[in-house]
């Protein structure tokens, strides 16, 4: 099995080497042992993804693979009854460890637990921080799954629901993402971040009952005092993501008729506002064009 060893982080050992590599070595970072397998089809996935990850750490934690079939006193005496099997050491002792092949998130949330040095709250915020960077990317589903993990630490963090909603929305999942917005803790209804993936889930609803975008432009544009086709392309075009179009053809219903279906368009405008979140720069730029509507 290839291994990659920039900085010495990962390594293959035989047992003879466990005293030096494993319990001395913890001693100064966390160590992760892999027990492995040529013959061990899961052994094939897990180690490459452990490598990659423990690479990523940036020398925080290390990693030795140890083959059992090479070495079966030392498996022998740490009860290695199947594998692949993982342990962590820190400080000269096993802290932590799972078998079996685990997920991109299992992994980084493995990782992250051993090497957080006391400070769960960084650890949890670097976990997020991460699965922003992936949902940005356009990896909703690993997104997914490192906020599931956060919120298996934090079951109430504001940061994780609000993310595993936005992720499950990327998916198409809109009802998964309801039902992750019902765990979120009274206290934190109203929090800018929860608020603004609800505003999303609640669009997303609206847009499956609105029609196709393409077939209410034509509408539009075939009518402009069409208010309703206006309103539901609206809607659609913000579930799309181009909250930028949306914005502007609510304003237009607005300056149409602005009292029309009970100032539709301005509930409406507001609710994607809400959606982009309080940092947005589109947001605040549409915020303003409204009121200076309201103004005139």
């Amino acid at each position: 099995m290839k291994l990659n060893a920039t900085q010495d982080l990962v390594k293959e050992i035989t047992e003879a080497q466990f005293e030096a590599d494993v319990i001395t070595a913890s001693k100064d970072v966390p160590v992760i042992v892999d027990f492995w397998a040529p013959w061990c089809g899961p052994c094939k996935s897990l180690g490459p993804a452990l490598e990659a990850a423990v690479q990523k750490a940036g020398g925080k934690v290390k990693m030795v693979k140890i083959n059992i079939d090479e070495n079966q006193a030392i498996a022998s005496q740490l009860k290695i009854q199947s594998i692949p099997t993982v342990y962590a050491f820190k400080d000269g002792k096993p802290v932590d460890g799972f078998q079996g092949a685990q997920g991109p998130a299992e992994i980084a949330a493995f990782i992250e637990r051993i090497t957080l040095g006391g400070d769960e709250d960084s650890g949890l915020d670097e976990a997020i921080e991460a699965a922003e960077l992936m949902l940005e990317s356009g990896e909703a589903h690993d997104a997914a799954e490192t906020f599931t993990a956060v919120i298996g630490e934090d079951d109430g963090n504001v940061k994780a629901l609000s993310g595993l909603m936005r992720s499950y929305l990327a998916l198409g999942e809109v009802s998964r993402a309801r039902e992750v917005l019902a765990l979120v803790p009274e206290a934190a209804v109203n929090d800018p971040a929860i608020a603004a993936a609800r505003a999303q889930i609640e669009l997303a609803e609206a847009a499956a009952e609105a029609g196709e975008t393409a077939e209410l432009r034509t509408a539009v544009e075939a009518n402009p005092d069409d208010h309703q086709s206006r309103l539901d392309l609206a809607t659609t075009l913000a579930a799309e993501g181009d909250n930028e179009a949306a914005i502007d053809e609510l304003l237009e219903l607005f300056k149409r008729d602005r009292e029309w279906n009970d100032g539709a368009a301005k509930t409406q405008l507001l609710k994607i506002i809400e959606s982009l979140g309080p940092q947005s720069d589109l947001a605040h730029k549409g915020r303003r064009k409204l009121a200076s509507m309201i103004l005139v």
